[in-house]
């Protein structure tokens, strides 16, 4: 109880003290003292001290809330508080809280560093407990609201846990009070403490631990959380604060650290009991989850971090709570579900649980959650990316699907596009469902596949065109459906999905492209009967159909793709010529399927209608009512193929098939009218005459020319087909008479109207002859007159060229002309058709010329030809001849017409006709024998016009050339090449003689080199297949270097040059690492027509992806060895392939030739041809990339490409004499410095120095010229900004990055190096670059340099005495910084040195460069300066001396060299005093210097030593001083000589008195004027007025009398001048004159002064000279003299004895009194009285009036007069 007393008595004295504190300092140190302490007392069981401690802390509390500058001990308390031994103190709830309560609130007046390396107030980096504390408590007070008051609980219920048990509350369960949101009971009363803050204070320390957070006195990662919650404060100011200092360290902070992202979940989610653990955390220190406003903070900072997606089950959490919290509102919903999103994209896919539980919270959401549609949208396609990386979840789940197909039909527009892109994304869950789920899903789209809303139509097509396989009949009649739909959208993708053939990776295992013929058909007939009895049906017309029309047309079509597939057909093309070489594989299929129905149709009981029929069925109908090309022609198709069969169904549809021949389109007349010949020609005779005449007679009807060009057609197809019957059924039965004259009827019939008005007819005429022509002989006449074969032929011919007929017209002419001796052995006109084919050739006529190819071919062989078949039941390779057919055959003259005659043409289009018909020839008769025996001779033709300027020929050529070697044997194949490789390599060609008609240049072909520039392409390829050793090769080539567009149609593709490609291909396969360099390198190549080639073959052979990877090495070595190639197209385009090459490329790929690739680069970047100058830069500025890109790499790789570049840029870039390889150079250099970093240390002694001489080799030379012939001043402007431009270049930049990274171990091999540039380098900038890198290696590593600063320093000494200012003032500036990192030893020489140049040369560079090192020195390394002052100081006094040089006009030097000594002395007069013996030494020694300025220099030094010390000058100084200035007095005159004696005379007269002491070494007065009145004698003026005034001025101080020595000199003086009045205004008189006053005015100075007050001297007739002299100039002079000799006078006169004594010499004294009253008259006589005071005009009356009583009348007089006149002044 005793100790308890004694406290009590303890904390009254600390009140007291606290009482008595009166300034802030007291009041702090008690605090600092007591309040420790006193806060243990704490810890006491007497109730009483407790309160009173408590009531301390409140008063303490108070007083420092007012004074924000008190800073409290908190390091003692934390340490204290963390004290084990104060377990006590610590149990007490209030007083850590009050502890804290103290701090907190001073934290927002703090003063933190403001450079965090500094102290800070906090040593908090040792404490990490205290640390923690402080933090939590930090967190408390954020979260708290403001005004919040605490109630004891009565039960209110809490909101329910997001784990759904919905308790009370467990604080209100237990009767706790309830805490706000994030916070606990026990941290709400911890906050609270004693007295609650104001919400203004609560403000303040929020803003305050704002403040300390900001101060960086904690590791970031600790305080995130603290400036999110403060960020989501509700005042402004705190939330403004936490928001700044969040986003700029937004880029700092690494948001997937665990501590971070834990401490994020922990706040937002509370203390959640998970159901497994228990509750563990006592009920008291239970945290509520945060408000919804700090979950909103919180949310979009887990959306940056990957870690917080992947926290299982924190992040689930979140987002239920986010979704069905019970405070959450839309925002919070909106960032929830971004959350999910991104938890989506992050989570690894095999979280199971996680999944599950994000698709039932988001369905759930999108079951109940009805208000903002824009959320809705996020929640679905949310679900969407969930399915794409879960599929699993979604597979069994179909419910779904239709659940968001059901909402798409419901909801608005923008909710549906989300639920689209939802499902669209579904899609690839559910592509491999089997069985029931299969056929539900199948049933669901079924559903919505005919659903108004667009968007539901299109995504139910997805989910048919990707879930189910290609074969599945029922998914693609609902792709037909949507394929049919009237939106583009939906169709287009439709019938995409229907046409496009599976390609091998997405077929399915065992499924086919489509489905067989007949499912598909009976399927669609199904469906059709059912559509019919619906609504669903379409009406037009009169006739009802299933479906519309569109979809019908898509039916249609895509039942005949699957009728040619079933009967294996591979075409995919949807045209009709095409689809008709597929007629005969389709007609066998069907006529199997029509037997395998014949066979079973007792099984089946009037039930499946054969699918051919059902198929037919189908046609007609839409026919019927749409129409349609397509339609009719499948009809057609279908009948033809198998005529014997299906032609009895139309017997009664002939009308029918009539009125289709009567429509208004021409195409689908030419179709119905084959169909009605198919159909009639396999009736009886009768009925078919009957048909036969009908049509004659239709042809007549002239008003319908519709109706006219059916039956023309119709009539020619019948008479064919019925010949052909004949002839293949029944070859020896002649023709029944009657039919045969019907036909010569028809055929006549038909033949009238080849000179019909109308095209239409016209055309329909020939196409119908020429049906007749191929299938037997035309009966009419040979020749003679009327309609005959003669005048057809010559009717057909006339129209090939003529300008006036279409193209159809003339591609059918000249078909009927190749068919015409097809029918007829014997036709007669035979070679004439042939040669007016051939001489037909117009320009730009192509696409005929093939047809024209085949004509030829089909006329040649004559009734050999497959021509003659028919079309529908037999292809070309089956079709042979009948027996008894008479042979027609002509190939051989055709052949060596074709050779001889039109191949060497001179008409290019000739040329190029001929070798199209050579070309068809090859193909189509390639086993007959003419053509077999004359390879060698059509192998000659095809290279001939390979060097045609047009592509097309030339690519015919090709093609040929690859046919005709295919054709050869062995022998005939190696004949063939080697004449080819000859050819090509030779360049021989063949001459085209040029007659009068020739056209030279075609259309485009102008502008393109005769030189045969064509044939490049072929040479390439040539030598591409020698250089395998397999000459053959070329032919490949050629195939697959197909480009023309040519190939691709109708009449290009016959020829199935694809085919041989493919072949090819596979053939050049093996020599793929030989062919892949070369022919990646051709791609680039500058020459059009050989880049096509090439990139065609690359593609053809090159298929997979990898081969670059593959034949990498292969394609760099060849590129490189070919850049140097000796031809420019060589060299260009391996530049631009190395470019293709290595851009994006790896650096372990190249580095072993990366500094070849630059070296030959840089020298290809100086290539003679323009443009491979610009490929090799497109391809050094890719390659710099790619190595800057390597650089910025970790790791060794990015070590060794520093290592293997750094040389090659130094060696051979930037010293390169290249400007462009320089620049780049120089480009990549310091790219690579700015990413490579620390790598660069080792390269540094090469790197800098090479780049320091850059600066100057790369700075435009005119500079140094210009610089040359400049003027001093404009030389140094220009200089200083070439320096600055050179120290801000990015080579600079580079050294300084560079800089950064040096070390000791650099050093040693750097500093060799820059040395020698300093002493070598040429150029500013590389002077300048040496001088700033030196400087920053004195601040990077001042105690590594201390070895080699000796070096450096010799070095830069060396090169400064420089011609240009610039680069003094750079060294000196160097030399300012190193002599700090230098030995005092060192420092001391240089500053010799510096002595002994300023003192010794004479040359102004060296007295500049002393001046600025010194400068320098002071400037940067004072300290040093003040350890040398003695040698230093002296030399910079003397220099403020220096006089300044003519043309610099002003005195630069001597102001610096004043800083310099007024930095370093406490004021001048005590400088001197401090160093006298030094300066008077230096002083000397210029004195003494050989230099006159110098000397002069010296004096006026000795000057202001003697000025300013002259006070005080005391021996021994004294004696020093004198004797320098008279050591220097002897001797000649020298300009400046005159401060010496300046000097001497105020030393003398100030120190008069000192001198009068004797004292060794000092010199006597005597001495003193012996020596300075031996100057005055010395001849020049000036210096003579200089000694003269000195000596006057010692004599008047020291009252020696030397007037006799004095007036010897001077009174020759003033006799010499006389007083001249003539005025001639010469300059020189005017300056003799000037000089002639000033000596006047000095003499009589000079007497005044001197003039002694000795008797002896004064009575020795002096008195009466002085006098008479000096009364004679005052008359003589001018006004200015006048003053001067009138101021003598005063003096003569005071100290005149004459006047003191009782005057034994009267009479003398009258008669000097008399003269001057009288001389006094002359100036008086002047009229210039107004200038005179009151005061003096009234003496001068005084005495005047006196004057008037004299006795002598002049007097008198003149008296009189001058008081009158100043009486009557005004």
């Amino acid at each position: 109880s005793e100790s308890d007393s004694d406290s009590y008595i303890y904390l009254e004295r600390v009140f007291l003290r606290l009482g008595h504190a009166e300034t802030d300092e007291q009041l702090q140190d008690i605090i600092s003292k007591f309040l420790p302490p006193v806060l243990l007392k704490l810890s006491s069981v007497q109730e009483g001290v407790r309160k009173k401690v408590m009531e301390l802390l409140v008063h303490l509390n108070k007083r420092i809330k007012s004074r924000p500058k008190i800073q409290l001990p908190v390091e003692t308390l934390l340490v204290q508080y963390q004290d084990p031994a104060a377990a006590s103190f610590v149990t007490s709830l209030s007083s850590p809280s009050s502890l804290m309560h103290l701090l907190i609130p001073t934290l927002y007046h703090m003063k933190y560093p403001s450079e965090p390396s500094k102290a800070s107030p906090f040593v908090l980096t040792e404490r990490p407990k205290t640390v923690q504390l402080l933090l939590e408590f930090m967190l408390d007070v954020l979260l708290m609201p403001y005004g919040f008051v605490l109630n004891e609980p009565p039960s209110r219920p809490a909101p329910s846990s997001p784990q759904g048990g919905s308790g009370t509350g467990a604080a209100s369960a237990q009767g706790l009070p309830q805490p706000p949101p994030g916070m606990s009971v026990y941290a709400v009363k911890r906050v609270i403490g004693e007295a609650q803050w104001s919400p203004e204070q609560l403000e303040q320390c929020k803003l305050g631990i704002v403040k300390f957070i900001e101060a960086e006195q904690v590791p970031e990662v600790e305080t995130v959380i603290h400036l999110v919650v403060a960020s989501s404060d509700t005042r402004h100011s705190v939330a403004t604060a936490a928001d700044l200092e969040l986003k700029s360290k937004q880029s700092i902070i690494d948001w997937n650290n665990p501590l971070i992202i834990n401490k994020m979940y922990k706040v937002y989610l509370g203390d959640i009991p998970l159901k497994t653990k228990g509750a563990t955390v006592k009920q008291e220190l239970k945290h509520e989850p945060v408000s919804t406003r700090v979950k909103m903070k919180i949310l979009p900072h887990l959306l940056r971090s990957r870690l917080a997606a992947e926290c299982f089950p924190a992040n689930i959490q979140v987002v239920y709570d986010g979704l069905f919290g019970a405070n959450t509102n839309n925002k919070l919903l909106f960032l929830t579900l971004q959350f999910v999103h991104h938890i989506c994209m992050v989570c690894p896919d095999t979280n199971k649980p996680l999944g599950l539980m994000l698709l039932n919270g988001l369905t759930k959401l999108i079951n109940e959650y009805k208000e903002d549609p824009k959320l809705l949208c996020v929640a679905y396609s949310a679900v969407g990316k969930l399915s794409s990386r879960m599929p699993q979840l979604f597979t069994k789940d179909i419910a779904l699907v239709q659940q968001f197909f059901e909402s798409m039909c419901k909801e608005d527009a923008d909710v549906r596009l989300a639920i689209q892109e939802a499902l669209s994304m579904m899609v690839g869950a559910y592509v491999n469902l089997q069985g029931a789920l299969l056929n539900l899903l199948e049933a669901l789209v079924a559903a919505y596949i005919t659903k108004p809303e667009v968007q539901v139509r299109q995504i139910a097509m997805k989910f048919a065109s990707t879930v189910f396989a290609p074969d599945h009949v029922a998914s693609r009649y609902l792709l037909l459906l949507a394929a049919g739909d009237p939106r583009e959208e939906v169709s287009g993708e439709a019938r995409r999905t229907l046409r496009s053939l599976p390609s091998t990776k997405t077929e399915k295992e065992g499924s086919r492209p489509m489905p067989s013929f007949p499912e598909m058909v009976s399927y669609i007939h199904e469906k059709a009967a059912q559509r019919l009895k619906t609504p669903a049906k379409y009406i037009v017309g009169t006739s009802t159909l299933p479906f519309n029309p569109a979809t019908f047309g898509e039916i249609v079509l895509y039942l005949r793709m699957c009728l040619a597939y079933s009967a294996g057909a591979t075409s995919t093309s949807q045209s009709l010529m095409d689809m008709q070489d597929d007629a005969p594989l389709i007609g066998r299929y069907v006529q199997s399927l029509l037997f395998s129905e014949a066979s079973s149709s007792s099984a089946t009981k009037g039930g499946e209608a054969n699918p051919v029929h059902v198929y037919m069925n189908l046609l007609q109908q839409l026919l019927s009512a749409v129409g349609g090309i397509p339609v009719m022609y499948c009809l057609l198709e279908v009948v033809s193929v198998c005529p014997e069969k299906l032609t009895p169904n139309f017997v009664d549809k002939i009308d029918w098939i009539k009125g289709l021949m009567n429509t208004n389109k021409e195409d689908m007349r030419e179709l119905a009218a084959q169909l009605y010949a198919v159909v009639v020609s396999t009736m009886s005779g009768n009925e078919l005459r009957t048909a036969v005449q009908n049509l004659i007679k239709t042809t007549k009807d002239t008003h319908s020319p519709e109706t006219q060009h059916g039956a023309i057609l119709a009539l020619g197809y019948m008479v064919g087909r019925y010949m052909n019957k004949r002839r293949s059924l029944m070859p020896t039965e002649p023709t029944p008479k009657e039919n045969e004259e019907l036909i010569a009827m028809a055929t006549k019939t038909i033949g009238s109207f080849l000179d019909s008005e109308s095209p239409l007819l016209t055309v329909a005429a020939v196409t119908a002859l020429g049906e007749i022509g191929r299938n037997s002989v035309l009966l009419i006449p040979a020749d003679g007159n009327g309609f005959t074969k003669l005048s057809l032929v010559d009717n057909l011919l006339a129209r090939i060229p003529s300008g006036k007929e279409t193209g159809k017209m003339k591609e059918r002419a000249i078909q009927t002309l190749g068919f015409l001796p097809v029918g007829d052995g014997e036709f007669p006109h035979q070679k004439k058709i042939l040669q007016g084919l051939m001489d037909s050739v117009e320009a730009k006529q192509v696409e005929l010329q093939f047809t024209v190819g085949e004509a030829l071919t089909n006329a040649a062989i004559g009734s050999c030809s497959g021509a003659a078949r028919d079309v529908w039941t037999c292809t070309e390779d089956q079709y042979c001849p009948p027996d008894n057919v008479k042979n027609n055959d002509i190939v051989p003259w055709v052949l060596s017409s074709v050779l001889s005659k039109y191949i060497p043409s001179p008409n290019p289009h000739v040329r190029q006709a001929a070798c199209i018909w050579l070309l068809s020839l090859v193909k189509k008769l390639s086993h007959h024998k003419e053509i077999q025996s004359h390879l060698k001779e059509i192998q000659t033709a095809f290279i001939s016009i390979l060097s045609d300027p047009d592509e097309l020929s030339q690519d015919v050529a090709s093609k040929g050339l690859g046919l005709v070697y295919e054709l050869g044997g062995e022998q005939d194949q190696q004949e063939l090449v080697s004449t080819l490789v000859e050819t090509l390599m030779t360049g021989k060609r063949a001459k085209h003689d040029v007659s009068e008609d020739t056209e030279v240049f075609q259309g485009e072909a102008l502008g393109k080199s005769p030189d045969g520039q064509g044939l490049s392409t072929y040479k390439e390829l040539c030598a591409l297949a020698s250089d395998l050793n397999q000459p053959d090769l070329v032919y490949k080539f050629m195939n697959l270097a197909n480009h023309h567009a040519m190939w691709n149609s109708r009449k290009g593709a016959a020829f199935g040059f694809n085919i041989i490609a493919a072949k090819a291909g596979e053939q050049l396969a093996p020599f793929l690492p030989q062919l892949v360099p070369r022919l990646y390198r051709y791609q680039f190549d500058p020459n059009l027509a050989i880049r096509q080639a090439m990139t065609s073959i690359w593609d053809a052979l090159v298929t997979d992806k990898t081969s670059v990877e593959k034949y990498f090495k292969e394609i760099l070595q060849d590129v490189i060895s070919n850049l140097t190639s000796n031809m420019w197209r060589v060299r260009e385009s391996s530049c631009l392939a190395l470019n293709d090459l290595i851009r994006g490329r790896q650096a372990d790929e190249i580095i072993d030739r990366l500094s070849e690739i630059w070296e030959i680069l840089f020298r290809v970047l100086d290539d003679i041809k323009e443009s491979v100058r610009k490929a090799a830069d497109l391809t050094l500025k890719t390659l710099s990339k790619v190595c800057v890109r390597m650089c910025e790499s970790t790791g060794a790789a990015a070590q060794r490409t520093v290592a293997v570049l750094l040389p090659t840029l130094l060696d051979k870039g930037i010293v390169s004499n290249v400007t462009e390889v320089r620049t780049l150079s120089i480009q990549t250099l310091v790219k690579i410095s700015k990413t490579a970093g620390s790598r660069l240390k080792p390269h540094a002694p090469r790197l800098i120095p090479a780049l320091l001489e850059a600066l100057s080799v790369l700075e435009p030379q005119v500079l140094n010229y210009l610089s040359l012939r400049a003027t001093e001043q404009e030389k140094s402007a220009m200089d200083a900004a070439r320096l600055s431009a050179a120290k801000s270049s990015p080579m600079m930049e580079t050294i300084n990055m560079c800089l950064q990274h040096l070390d000791v171990s650099v050093l040693g091999e750097l500093v060799p190096k820059l040395c020698e540039l300093l002493k070598s380098g040429i150029g500013l900038g590389t002077k300048g670059g040496c001088a700033s890198v030196i400087v920053s290696l004195t601040v990077q590593c001042p105690q590594d340099l201390t070895p080699y600063s000796g070096k450096l320093m010799s070095s830069l000494l060396n090169g400064i005495n420089d011609r240009s200012s610039v680069i003094q003032k750079s060294f000196a500036f160097a030399i300012g910084h190193l002599v700090r990192t230098t030995k005092d030893s060192s420092v001391e020489k240089l500053l010799q040195k510096m002595n002994t140049w300023y003192l010794e040369k004479e040359e102004a560079p060296y007295k500049s460069s002393c001046c600025l090192v010194v400068h320098a020195i002071s400037h940067y390394s004072p300290d040093v300066l003040k350890a040398h002052a003695g040698v230093a100081l002296p030399l910079a006094f003397l220099g403020m001396h220096q006089e300044p040089e003519e043309e610099k006009g002003e005195s630069a030097e001597a102001n610096l060299w004043s800083e310099v000594w007024q930095e370093h002395v406490p004021g001048s007069f005590v400088g001197i005093r401090l160093y006298m013996t030094e300066l008077i030494a230096i002083t000397q020694r210029a004195l003494q210097s050989q230099s006159w300025k110098m000397k002069a220099q010296g004096a006026s030094a000795m000057a202001t030593i003697a000025k300013q010390q002259t006070g005080s000058l005391v021996a021994p100084h004294l004696g020093m001083v004198l004797s320098a200035l008279l050591q220097g007095l002897a001797g000649r005159t020298w300009a400046g000589k005159e401060e010496l004696l300046k000097a001497v005379g105020s030393v003398v007269s100030k120190c008069s008195v000192e001198l009068q002491k004797p004292a060794a070494g000092q010199p006597t007065v005597s001495e003193v004027l012996d020596l300075v009145l031996k100057e005055c004698k010395k001849e020049s003026l000036v210096y003579k007025m200089a000694a003269l005034r000195s000596a006057a001025d010692i004599l008047e101080s020291t009252q020696e009398d030397r007037f006799q020595e004095i007036t010897d000199i001077i009174l020759p003086l003033i006799k010499k001048v006389s007083p001249r009045h003539d005025d001639d205004d010469d300059d020189d008189d005017a300056k003799a004159r000037e000089l002639q006053t000033e000596v006047l005015l000095c003499a009589f100075e000079t007497l005044g002064k001197t003039w002694p007050k000795t008797i002896q001297t004064q009575s020795k007739s002096f008195q009466n000279e002085v006098c008479s002299i000096i009364c004679d100039r005052l008359k003589l002079s001018t006004w200015r003299v006048q003053l001067g000799v009138l101021r003598a006078l005063k003096v003569f006169y005071q100290r005149l004895l004459l006047l003191d004594k009782k005057p034994q010499n009267a009479a003398v004294l009258t008669e000097m009194l008399s003269d001057t009253c009288t001389a006094l008259a002359t100036p008086l006589e002047s009229d210039q009285w107004e200038c005179l005071f009151e005061r003096s005009r009234q003496q001068l009356q005084r005495s005047l009036a006196t004057m008037e009583t004299d006795s002598r009348p002049d007097l008198k007089d003149k008296a009189q007069t001058m008081r009158r006149k100043i009486q009557a002044l005004p």
